[in-house]
């Protein structure tokens, strides 16, 4: 290993992190891929791959990738667009679809299994503060690769009463709305994370960017928050062991 990819590793330990191909064979390690907006890939130690709420927002370009398990937390036509995969028509391929429809309403699909190692649960909310009656339900999908628990909220619509808090349970790694319009904006986003005290890392998604801007900035929720790290690229790396005092929120690069 050359003098500059030890030091960047050695880094990106030290910031809770680490950098891509700085130390992959000495060390097990689950990858997040955000691609902007709500779409995330999640890759596991073995290969395996969960990709969650894929997008075409044709701003954010179209990312080639053939995911073993597709995540959809809700129908909505920016979250649920499996079409943009290489595999799409592919068996192999496993649809999770947090919502489904049931006679002329939609309704949470209660969702509590494991496919190819990993296990891939569903917890019911909302789209907004009306239980559903302005935008519809909205599903949290809880997933646990290599021992590590992610929680995707999807388009989360209101701040987490106790009962979904404790049906969340612990988790490691949060995905979090923070550009309101649509979804909780920053203010009441401090407030989900706070009550589900994620134990390593803080992930903003549906915010607005330099090219996509829907919805609101980060600002807010990333105001007076102090454990904040901004990655040049896409891709958090995080070591299996990897232990931290207190969670990072980390803003991806979606390019």
């Amino acid at each position: 290993m050359s003098r500059a990819v030890c030091f960047l590793a050695c880094l990106g330990l030290l910031l809770g992190f680490s950098v891509s191909g700085a130390s992959a064979q000495e060390k097990k390690e689950v990858g997040v891929r955000w691609f902007g907006h709500s779409f995330f890939l999640i890759t596991s130690s073995s290969g395996t791959r969960i990709a969650i709420d894929p997008h075409a927002i044709t701003e954010y370009g179209s990312p080639m990738i053939a995911p073993d398990i597709a995540l959809i937390t809700h129908p909505h036509n920016d979250h649920n667009r499996t079409e943009v995969f290489s595999n799409a028509d592919s068996k192999d391929l496993k649809v999770y679809q947090g919502v489904v429809a049931k006679g002329k309403r939609d309704d949470w699909a209660k969702i509590d299994e494991t496919y190819k190692g990993v296990k891939i649960r569903t917890v019911g909310l909302y789209h907004d503060l009306e239980e559903g009656k302005k935008r519809g339900k909205n599903s949290a999908f809880v997933i646990e690769v290599d021992g590590l628990k992610f929680c995707h909220l999807g388009d989360l619509g209101h701040e987490l009463d106790e009962e979904q808090v404790k049906a969340i349970g612990p988790i490691d790694v949060l995905m979090i709305p923070v550009g309101g319009i649509y979804t909780i904006n920053g203010e009441e986003a401090k407030k989900v994370v706070k009550a589900l005290k994620p134990r390593l890392f803080i992930l903003p998604m549906h915010y607005a960017t330099k090219v996509y801007t829907e919805v609101l900035g980060p600002d807010e929720f990333l105001e007076g928050q102090k454990n904040v790290r901004k990655l040049d690229g896409q891709l958090l790396s995080i070591p299996l062991d990897l232990k931290a005092e207190a969670p990072t929120i980390v803003m991806l690069e979606w390019k």
